[in-house]
């Protein structure tokens, strides 16, 4: 039988405290007291698990008291007769600590790496920048330095109702919501969350929150009547400057203003008349072609640089210091002409001219403005863009921009009949 060491009292070991080397305390077989050179003490219990010598860290003195390090001694030895290794299962613990602290981001760290792992496929710079700025702004006060594990629709509900966000703001607020979802969508496929996304609106936030159309009015780009489109285009063709040629060709195309603003020379075949835009500069992510009629063709050819073949990276209309044209500066042109209009509003303004004045199907329509088709099924089998309807239908609002305006009431259809 293995002697046992005398059981020391508190005094007695502060006492050996202050002598370096290994002094058995007693109380618990194999428990010593080790005192450094330096002085520092610390608790050991030495102890054999399975066929290895363990010597088990259980603290320092006198942080852990003797009556500490004796019940530590004894739950390790309880331990190790019931097959576990106290120093395996610290280890394993403390790698578990390690992951888990590793795996416990904030909604703010979530949120930055989100943008950065995505900004490089959107196709506005300043997309990257409204992100940061709307989740600065709305969303990092409130839930900005929370673990995204432990974000709830409580959390997602403050921030939308904060300063009456969703009320006051809607458009914004909506913004921020779906921006929201998406982090934490990311977040739970990198496993730093779990559950249902508290952000989500259909069946969720829907049922606590207004919905947008019942907060505010959706406002719709003004648009100019079609039947004054005629007498609007004379005064357009007089008017001088290359934000004014600009709007010209996104009228005749019944293009975005962003598609015309940033057009580049390398996009235009004048001789075959086509227009092709690469999808990463449409909206839909998908290459456009643009049927160009006679008048869009002129109002090119007034934009090339003399004689000498244009830089096929060059803007066709540049504005200060060769950058793209601002929105605003087409915006301008309609302020100088009186015309309480948007550019965007003129796509409206086709729309309803080949609604109310022609007879081509509805997807020829929709395909000149380069609108999405709205069933996966139609969309998956439909290969072609219709192109030459639509060529003859461009050419047909080219005509019809060009006519002198007809008084309302007295409208006749130009070119109607089977198509």
């Amino acid at each position: 039988m293995p002697k046992r060491s005398v059981e020391l009292s508190a005094l007695q070991v502060k006492a050996r405290a202050k002598k370096p080397g290994l002094h058995a305390v007693g109380g618990v077989t194999g428990l010593y007291l080790q005192v450094a050179p330096t002085g520092a003490a610390s608790w050991v219990l030495r102890v054999t698990v399975g066929d290895r010598r363990r010597d088990i860290g259980l603290g320092g003195y006198p942080s852990v008291t003797l009556e500490g390090a004796r019940v530590a001694a004894r739950a390790d030895r309880d331990k190790i007769r019931n097959g576990v290794d106290p120093v395996e299962e610290r280890r394993s613990a403390r790698s578990a600590l390690i992951a888990q602290r590793a795996g416990a981001l904030t909604f703010d760290q979530c949120a930055a790496r989100y943008i950065a792992a995505h900004e490089a496929g959107w196709k506005n710079a300043k997309h990257a920048a409204q992100w940061s700025s709307s989740l600065a702004a709305y969303a990092s006060p409130v839930i900005g330095a929370l673990q995204v594990r432990d974000i709830t629709t409580g959390h997602v509900v403050q921030v939308l109702e904060r300063d009456n966000l969703w009320t006051a703001k809607t458009e914004t607020a909506t913004r921020v919501r779906g921006r929201i979802e998406s982090i934490l969508d990311w977040a739970k496929v990198r496993g730093y969350r779990e559950g249902e996304n508290p952000a989500r609106w259909k069946g969720h936030l829907d049922k606590l929150l207004p919905k947008k159309s019942k907060v505010v009015k959706v406002k719709r780009h003004a648009a100019l009547d079609y039947r004054e489109i005629g007498a609007f285009m004379t005064k357009l063709r007089a008017a001088k400057g290359v934000a004014a040629r600009a709007l010209e060709l996104a009228i005749l195309c019944a293009s975005r203003s962003g598609e015309v603003r940033g057009a580049v020379w390398a996009e235009f075949d004048l001789d075959a008349t086509v227009w092709t835009i690469p999808a990463g500069r449409m909206k839909a992510d998908e290459e456009h072609r643009v049927p160009l009629s006679a008048r869009a063709i002129e109002v090119l050819r007034s934009m090339l640089p003399g004689e000498d073949e244009p830089d096929p990276a060059a803007l066709v209309f540049p504005g200060m210091k060769g950058r793209p044209l601002s929105d605003m500066s087409l915006g301008a042109v309609l302020k100088r002409m009186k015309v309480d209009v948007t550019a965007h509003g003129f796509r409206s303004t086709f729309r309803d001219w080949a609604a109310e004045m022609t007879t081509y199907p509805r997807e020829v329509c929709e395909m000149a403005l380069a609108h999405t088709i709205d069933s996966k099924v139609e969309a998956a089998y439909r290969r072609g863009d219709l192109f030459e309807k639509r060529r003859r239908l461009m050419a047909d609002w080219a005509a019809y921009c060009a006519q002198a305006s007809a008084k309302r009431g007295n409208v006749v259809g130009l070119r109607e009949g089977a198509r």
